[in-house]
């Protein structure tokens, strides 16, 4: 295993890490107690979570990935070893929890980033995954207007000011480190504009700042290129790259209509529909050629690129079963040569993000 420090902490974090968000919907916790020992076994420290998780997100299943990670970290006595991150939610412009995870805090105006609803969260989490701090607490996304979850345009709405100032959201955050309950934090599916605001605020105010951002990012989505890299490599705030597989579509899988029946867009495909366009399946047929002309299955081909990307930090593997882990951590050992990656950048270039 690689690793790499995380943010301006003399922290190790492995450049692969495992997302939970299946265990306690598609991963039983047995299967979870598995994959995350093959995942400890093998080098990987730092497991990605959410107080929503699991997902499809429901009130059933609630909160029963922290839970699960909880009951391992118990049973294996390895909690000093391990590098939690989990996120708390907020209500949205668009929708976005408001509705859809009512019974989380409450849903609506209560899902805010304020210090009593921070409070609450943390201390949720903490019960739920029996700890008494969380290494990394992430934003799950911003209360503002942004375009996210397969929206690429900046629609200014000016009504939308009803969120927690960015500057009240910092300093609620360094309450919760001073006090211990959180060691950094960081945000997750933000702006260009958001991060920079972050970083700056928090320096102006010799505050700590989000050390991580956890965005989307793979073959066919590469926004992040475009105006956060130069942030997040200059501020030494790394990505830590989700769906480096695009939900599973860079394997090949879908192609040509299939639909396997136990993958998540099938069980639930108005959830799972990002990456499923015209565009996408030609940009990801060619991209499985490309994999197949160097003769490197194509999930590895995949997930060695975004760990070929000098701003990202780790990317999370999203795992559904112990098989899936034991194939996919492979791509550690792929080095894509220089040849490899111009015939990458020259598919890119003919159809930059076509699902995003």
């Amino acid at each position: 295993m690689l690793y790499k420090k995380l943010g301006k902490t003399n922290l190790d974090i492995s450049s692969i890490s495992l997302g939970t968000m299946t265990f306690g919907e598609q991963t039983s916790e047995n299967e979870s107690f598995k994959i995350m020992d093959f995942a400890f076994e093998n080098g990987i420290n730092f497991f990605d979570t959410a107080e929503m998780y699991p997902v499809y997100p429901k009130k059933e299943t609630s909160g029963l990935s922290e839970e699960i990670i909880g009951n391992w970290m118990i049973k294996k006595k390895n909690r000093d070893k391990i590098l939690i991150g989990t996120k708390v939610v907020s209500s949205h412009p668009k929708g976005i929890g408001a509705t859809k995870l009512s019974w989380i805090r409450g849903g609506g105006n209560n899902l805010k980033y304020d210090k009593n609803n921070l409070r609450k969260a943390v201390d949720n989490s903490l019960k739920r995954l029996k700890t008494d701090y969380i290494d990394l607490y992430q934003l799950h996304w911003p209360e503002r207007n942004i375009p996210i979850f397969g929206k690429l345009d900046f629609e200014y709405d000016p009504s939308d000011i009803n969120w927690t100032p960015i500057e009240e959201v910092i300093n609620n955050l360094n309450e919760l480190v001073k006090i211990g309950k959180i060691k950094y934090y960081g945000v997750s599916n933000e702006s260009p504009w958001g991060i920079s605001s972050f970083l700056n605020i928090a320096k102006n105010n010799s505050l700590d700042g989000p050390i991580t951002i956890q965005n989307g990012y793979n073959l066919i989505n590469r926004v992040f290129d475009n105006s956060h890299a130069e942030i997040s490599i200059r501020e030494n705030c790394g990505l830590l790259a989700y769906s480096p597989l695009a939900a599973g579509r860079l394997t090949g899988k879908y192609l040509n209509k299939r639909r396997p029946s136990e993958s998540r867009f099938n069980l639930w495909p108005g959830r799972f529909s990002r990456h499923n366009t015209k565009r996408g399946e030609i940009a990801i047929s060619k991209y499985i050629k490309l994999a197949k002309k160097y003769d490197i299955e194509p999930n590895l081909f995949a997930h060695a690129f975004v760990l070929s990307r000098p701003f990202v930090l780790s990317s999370i593997f999203g795992i559904t079963t112990l098989n899936q882990l034991k194939d996919n951590i492979k791509s550690i050992d792929i080095t894509l040569t220089a040849e490899i990656l111009e015939e990458i950048q020259k598919i890119h270039q003919l159809d930059p993000n076509p699902c995003v």
